[in-house]
């Protein structure tokens, strides 16, 4: 929030520009990138006081910048979709016109789905979503599909897997996934674009995904990211053709993605 801030500080002529943040964690590494035995870099906190102290922060940064707040990483198990106190507050903070979202997390589905039905003051609470979708785990399309129709913006995040797409087929050792990976590449080599760019055009291909995120960490990461523009709508043969190759699991997914080493 500090660095966005003070970019648009001494941009004064940005117009346009979105901002958004989200609230539910407490850090506690202190930049730790290795922490102790039992310690955890950050701790869920989906209750009252923690949506008020970091919605308190968030405005003494950002100001009226502030355009959108996301429950960080809901789930039905958090209870966060359950809790009174904190959804009435998350009601105020919408009338006084900043925008109500969420970013679920594994399992998705349930939390996308009763988020949907959400109300407060007969008003639906949650005017954006952000969810996990991608060619492997294309488990949340039905319920994200059923979100854009209840008038919600879809955002979706890890277009590309968190690098899983952009593995190379002849070090994957997954003979079906190697084999999706080889098509996706072939396919991007024919229209004259890489990977990631493709990947993140069979994301935009689906109408009701209202923004997909980069996630890129360079200057170059965004240039081949957005070729994706280019590309998207893509044909439907070639649509259902990726997206038959490389659908995984989504249990398997989550599993895999939970092994991965982040730091």
């Amino acid at each position: 929030e500090e660095f966005v801030a003070a970019w648009l500080a001494a941009r004064p002529q940005a117009r346009g520009v979105v901002v958004g943040s989200k609230w539910g964690y407490e850090y506690t590494a202190d930049w730790r990138v290795q922490v102790g035995e039992g310690e955890a870099h950050e701790l869920k906190k989906h209750t009252s006081d923690q949506l008020q102290s970091q919605l308190s922060l968030s405005r003494e940064v950002l100001g009226g910048h502030l355009a959108l707040y996301q429950i960080h990483s809901a789930t039905e198990a958090s209870g966060v979709l359950d809790a009174t106190g904190v959804l009435d507050n998350l009601g105020t903070l919408r009338d006084s016109g900043v925008a109500v979202g969420l970013s679920v997390s594994h399992p998705q589905t349930p939390a996308i789905l009763k988020a949907i039905g959400l109300k407060r003051s007969g008003q639906p609470l949650f005017s954006e979503v952000q969810a996990t979708f991608n060619l492997l785990d294309q488990s949340a399309g039905p319920a994200l599909e059923s979100a854009s129709s209840a008038g919600m913006l879809v955002v979706v995040k890890e277009a590309v897997a968190n690098g899983r797409l952009l593995q190379g087929a002849d070090t994957c050792t997954d003979a079906k996934r190697a084999e999706g990976l080889a098509l996706l590449a072939a396919e991007a080599a024919a229209l004259g674009a890489t990977p990631d760019a493709l990947a993140l055009a069979w994301v935009l291909t689906h109408p009701w995904v209202g923004i997909c995120l980069s996630g890129a960490a360079s200057a170059a990461h965004l240039k081949s990211n957005a070729d994706a523009l280019r590309l998207a709508p893509l044909e439907d043969a070639l649509f259902i053709r990726l997206g038959d190759a490389l659908r995984q699991d989504c249990e398997e997914y989550w599993a895999e993605r939970k092994a991965l080493q982040w730091n």
